[in-house]
């Protein structure tokens, strides 16, 4: 990029709060106490994110009598589920596309349960007047290269003719009749499978619609360690203990108070920019007046959205691992991902030269080889837990609460017999075998997107073994 080019895109950072802009909220709850002393419950959740309050939540509406206590080692909402994207999806699979790869013979039945888990959603955030902007706006892949093109255009082929339809096919004209970007060539629409919200909004409202059924919460209460007491379980925290029929993991990139679980998931930063709010000729310039979601159909891809107070979200492309699985807040903060974001942005949207970005933020999210979510029990069915949802759990984490709801109970439903639930992802190795592969991949990836989209011998080794992997 040209040095008066890159000069303006480190102008338009230079103002940038350090802070999620969803977090960056005045109406942000204040904290609950942390617990002092002993609990005793049927069923203890642990993880304030989304995982751990859909799982209270559901737990109190199948049981409204069952004594549920969620403990939280910071405050709720403060990690991933208060900084994404706010891409609410139906898939449970992490897109049509890696459901069918992997579980082709059920994905008819595992759309159909995406659909419904997006629709109960809805319902919750009605019932419970959870404001949190919630719109059923959809989302289009874009294609910004000739080949990403060809790909959308067979993939909506194949969708077709699979009869998982639901697509729309957008030629150059059409897409840039959505939204204005001299780098769209076309893309896939989908009107119904993904809305847009305000993710730390959702968390909040969740917590306050889990305390009004009756749900004891304690903020800044660290679960330490697991362990067996009686004919239940025992979870010590910094100034008490828990005692539970039962427990929860939503614990999700937080190392898991199950051990062996650790190894399947690696945490990757994630970093996004938001937009000072666009003037009336700003927004003109660009369209955008359906409001869709957007991605880019890139391995490196981008994810962006507008939102309420029209501003927009722009993130995503590099995906950052730190060495040993890492997890510190010193890595929230990137400059050079903001600088290469910023670029990418002004040359996705030239029109909107000299808008300036009034938050830079990235955190951890967890992912794992599958990138889906993954279950599973321990403690002879004490205990549950949900993890893996690879920067799409802001729907699935409720399929994935009740996941763990169901193993608890100890019965076969619909869902505890999906080959989904009961199968789990290849576990990452040891280092330093997990850097050097993960590195080779990012390189690899990103040689694709400069090649046509050619994958080399390590991605096709990748894809035989179920391991292949976008940014």
């Amino acid at each position: 990029m040209a040095p008066a080019a890159m000069r303006s895109a480190a102008e338009s950072l230079a103002g940038a709060k350090p802070v999620s802009y969803w977090l960056d909220d005045p109406g942000k709850p204040d904290a609950l106490p942390a617990l002092a002393g002993d609990e005793h419950c049927d069923l203890l959740v642990v993880g304030g994110g989304y995982s751990g309050l859909w799982a209270a939540l559901r737990a109190k509406e199948r049981d409204p009598g069952r004594e549920v206590v969620l403990i939280e080692g910071d405050e709720v909402g403060w990690a991933a589920s208060g900084r994404n994207g706010g891409f609410c999806a139906a898939s449970l699979t992490h897109g049509l596309a890696n459901g069918l790869e992997r579980w082709p013979g059920e994905i008819g039945t595992l759309e159909r349960l995406g659909a419904e888990n997006l629709d109960a959603i809805e319902e919750t955030v009605h019932r419970h007047s959870i404001d949190c902007d919630f719109e059923r706006s959809g989302e289009i892949d874009v294609a910004t290269a000739p080949h990403q093109l060809d790909e959308l255009r067979a993939w909506h082929r194949e969708t077709e003719e699979l009869g998982l339809g639901g697509l729309e096919f957008l030629d150059r004209d059409a897409v840039r009749a959505e939204v204005d970007s001299p780098t769209f060539l076309g893309g896939l629409l989908d009107r119904r499978g993904v809305a847009m919200l305000h993710p730390a909004r959702l968390a909040w409202g969740l917590k306050r619609a889990c305390r009004a059924l009756g749900v004891r919460i304690y903020e800044h209460t660290r679960g330490l360690d697991l362990a067996r007491a009686g004919t239940g379980m025992a979870v010590r925290t910094p100034y008490g203990r828990v005692f539970s029929r039962q427990v929860a993991l939503g614990t999700n990139i937080f190392p898991s108070l199950v051990r062996r679980v650790r190894p399947y998931t690696v945490p990757v930063y994630d970093y996004a920019l938001m937009t000072e709010p666009l003037d009336a000729g700003q927004l003109a310039s660009i369209g955008w007046r359906n409001r869709q979601g957007l991605g880019s159909s890139a391995h490196q891809f981008h994810y962006f959205r507008i939102t309420a107070d029209h501003r927009i979200l722009w993130g995503g492309y590099d995906a950052v691992y730190p060495y040993g699985g890492r997890i510190s807040a010193g890595l929230d903060q990137r400059p050079e991902t903001f600088l290469t974001l910023a670029q990418q942005f002004f040359a996705c949207f030239p029109q909107l030269s000299g808008v300036r970005f009034s938050h830079a933020w990235g955190g951890a999210i967890d992912t794992c080889s599958r990138f889906s979510a993954f279950y599973g029990t321990a403690h002879r069915g004490r205990v549950a837990y949900a993890a893996g949802y690879t920067g799409l759990g802001v729907g699935a984490t409720r399929f994935g609460a009740d996941v763990m709801l169901d193993l608890l109970s100890g019965e076969r439903t619909a869902r505890t017999a999906l080959e989904m639930v009961r199968t789990k992802p290849v576990p990452f190795p040891p280092e330093p075998f997990a850097w050097a592969g993960i590195s080779l991949t990012k390189r690899s990836l990103a040689r694709a997107d400069r090649r046509g989209g050619h994958r080399d011998l390590w991605l096709r080794t990748m894809d035989r073994l179920g391991l292949g992997f976008d940014s």
